[in-house]
């Protein structure tokens, strides 16, 4: 019987054998990393201590955050350990955590993607009825499906990549454990197979997410375009193109990344294509989504002035 896999770890592909490039990688993942903690935590500090922001489309940026938190840490940091100690071993255990963690994440933060599209329809379009549609347990349980959701497809996924028999080497042409590399450690064309119908799978799911948020922000649209005040148009379309733009981002390189044919595959193609969907997004987010919202923006720049000014009495500056 052959065995599931010889190893007992995986290789990840470096980003280049120069010492001093590899210091210059450390330092550039170092500074986007900082970048997500800091706007995510501020995100997280001032939904978590302003009542006034207790509302169902803060409550799901707070998960949002949290999922980017998640995503970009599961990936970045042993990238950046690898770079600085000139590294390129993961354990197995490692590999199948990372290729869990960042499935789950990834599923789960387009979940709620969908699930905010659903609450700006609702806002703009069916503003009496938000509370009734969208009350604290309707948030709570969609907030929940979104999460779980994002269990279901990595715990599929993953069961599946890491019960197969791998017997053409241990090296991973990623920076991090990603099932297509995995699987073309594979003994067996059919397992590669079976995983690519699993993938199509998901696919179909997520193409109907993408749909719901298509239609959401066309009715959104309409709505937008009928409002006689030319200020309101503009801050419901600011709202929106971004949160589309990112959507769009999200998709088109995630679904490149697993599904493009093994024939344009290339070690830097697939290093600029991970960096697009794992790293990008949950770094940008902060900014797209709260930094153009004058209340959060507000609150972000209390944070930041008690952060400088160390005041104890921290909750007054929500007070004001």
């Amino acid at each position: 019987m052959i065995p599931l896999c010889p190893w007992r770890r995986f290789l990840l592909l470096p980003f280049t054998d120069t010492r001093e490039l590899q210091l210059l990688h450390f330092a550039l993942f170092l500074g986007i990393y900082l970048a997500a903690l800091l706007g995510n935590g501020l995100i997280l500090t001032a939904i978590a201590c302003d009542h006034r922001l207790h509302t169902p489309m803060y409550f799901f940026l707070l998960n949002l955050a949290l999922l980017d938190l998640g995503c970009i840490s599961t990936t970045v940091p042993k990238a950046m350990a690898n770079s600085l100690w000139d590294s390129r071993a993961i354990s197995y255990a490692g590999c199948a955590a990372q290729v869990f963690l960042l499935l789950f994440f990834l599923a789960a933060d387009y979940s709620v993607l969908t699930v905010m599209s659903y609450d700006r329809y609702v806002a703009i379009c069916k503003p009496l009825h938000y509370g009734s549609l969208l009350g604290s347990r309707a948030c709570a349980q969609m907030a929940a499906a979104a999460w779980g959701s994002g269990v279901l497809y990595a715990l599929l996924h993953t069961a599946h990549a890491f019960s197969i028999p791998l017997c053409r080497g241990n090296t991973l042409d990623q920076y991090f454990c990603e099932i297509p590399q995995i699987l073309k450690l594979s003994c067996l064309e059919s397992d590669y197979c079976r995983e690519v119908g699993l993938v199509f799978i998901g696919d179909y799911l997520v193409f109907g997410c993408f749909v719901f948020i298509l239609f959401s922000y066309v009715q959104v649209f309409r709505a937008v375009l009928r409002m006689p005040s030319e200020q309101g148009r503009h801050k419901a379309f600011s709202m929106c193109l971004p949160h589309l733009a990112v959507v769009s981002l999200f998709l088109s390189t995630a679904m490149f990344a697993y599904l493009k044919p093994p024939s344009i595959s290339s070690p830097s193609l697939n290093l600029v294509v991970a960096v697009l969907y794992s790293v990008v997004p949950p770094t940008l987010n902060p900014f797209i989504y709260s930094m153009k919202n004058q209340e959060l923006k507000g609150d972000v720049r209390k944070v930041i002035l008690w952060m400088f000014l160390n005041n104890d009495k921290f909750p007054l500056f929500f007070q004001k």
